[in-house]
């Protein structure tokens, strides 16, 4: 069985007679987890291994463990900074930064390797403009030549543990004010000025980025669509001028921000049809069924190539992990990240 274009959550720590029958549909091709599926390591192990028993081959799984703020999976979880903390220190160290970067990047894949999560949606790559209080602290700094430095290392590291990064939200959701969780955001520049933000994208994807998430941000002066329904930018731009070969997700399809169509089946449509391989449906059981009904029958060749590469490598068991001399050393490192007040005397 190919992995359908869809990604869909679950509602508790074990499932569901009604999710294990949407699980296997053709349209289905992933599963998002969120804290409330997690109670203890042996519990999530355990949901991991009934999800992956379903169906060969089995289905990408799949969480936002960005740290900071959106962190799903905390204690026994190492407790991650959030990565503007990255930024902060890079303004101090910048060689030491992106040491702890890379070692930040490992440590986030290998607590999810562990548990045989596949990938973590994360790092975001947006180039904070001080405007969007949904990215705030989850943007690594304002100079994109930063964010791009500090993101390959983070990647590099989750490499390392068997893990590719998935870089969000393209083509940026800094430069606009409203949260596309529960409005319709806009980001009112030209393309001249959105140049900036697309250079963590390209400098990633030249050392071999396998995933993008599209962002619900509409761009008015380029192009009226959101950008995750929008075949300028997932086509021509992405694909075309940036020359990206991996898998394109959207955004959660029910999100405010995804209102283009009335129905998230509609969305569903909409976004493959964009260019996305993958689309995202969360906190939406009602939903499921029509969108699976819709999918069934939108397998991609093409699609398949790009999704198949996100599967997470090697990866030692929970026990061992933690046991090992890199996981220590590198948490170390991660909970020693803090900022120091730099003192400015002015006059």
């Amino acid at each position: 069985m190919s992995l359908g274009p869809l990604m869909i959550d679950i509602q508790g720590t074990a499932l569901s007679a009604e999710e294990r029958a949407w699980l296997v549909e053709p349209a289905v091709g992933g599963v998002i987890l969120f804290t409330r599926n997690f109670a203890d390591i042996d519990q999530l192990q355990d949901l991991v291994s009934s999800i992956r028993s379903l169906r060969s081959p089995d289905l990408l799984i799949a969480v936002d463990q960005e740290g900071g703020r959106v962190q799903r999976f905390k204690d026994p979880f190492t407790r991650l900074p959030a990565m503007r903390t990255l930024g902060h220190y890079y303004d101090e160290h910048p060689q030491r930064a992106l040491e702890v970067a890379r070692r930040l990047g490992w440590l986030l894949a290998s607590e999810l390797r562990a548990i045989d999560i596949d990938l973590s949606f994360a790092p975001v790559v947006d180039v904070d403009r001080g405007l969007a209080d949904v990215i705030g602290d989850r943007a690594l700094h304002e100079n994109a030549d930063v964010v791009a430095e500090l993101a390959r290392e983070l990647a590099a590291g989750a490499r390392h543990a068997g893990m590719v990064v998935v870089a969000k939200h393209f083509p940026t959701h800094a430069g606009a004010r409203a949260d596309s969780h529960t409005a319709l955001a806009v980001d009112a520049r030209d393309y001249a000025a959105v140049l900036d933000d697309l250079v963590p994208y390209r400098r990633l994807i030249e050392t071999g980025l396998h995933g993008i998430m599209a962002a619900h941000v509409s761009f008015p002066e380029i192009d009226p669509r959101p950008a995750g329904f929008s075949s300028w930018w997932l086509q021509e731009q992405l694909r075309g001028e940036l020359g990206f070969g991996g898998a394109i997700f959207s955004d959660d399809l029910a999100m405010a921000g995804a209102g283009i169509a009335e129905s998230c089946a509609d969305r569903a449509v909409l976004a493959l049809d964009a260019g996305c391989d993958m689309v995202l449906l969360c906190n939406r059981p009602e939903e499921v069924p029509q969108t699976i009904e819709r999918l069934n029958d939108r397998l991609s060749p093409r699609s398949q190539l790009h999704l198949v590469r996100l599967r997470g490598q090697h990866g030692e068991s929970w026990n061992a992990l933690r046991d090992s001399r890199e996981w220590r050393e590198a948490r170390d490192a991660v909970e020693r990240l803090e900022v120091k007040p730099t003192l400015r005397l002015e006059g």
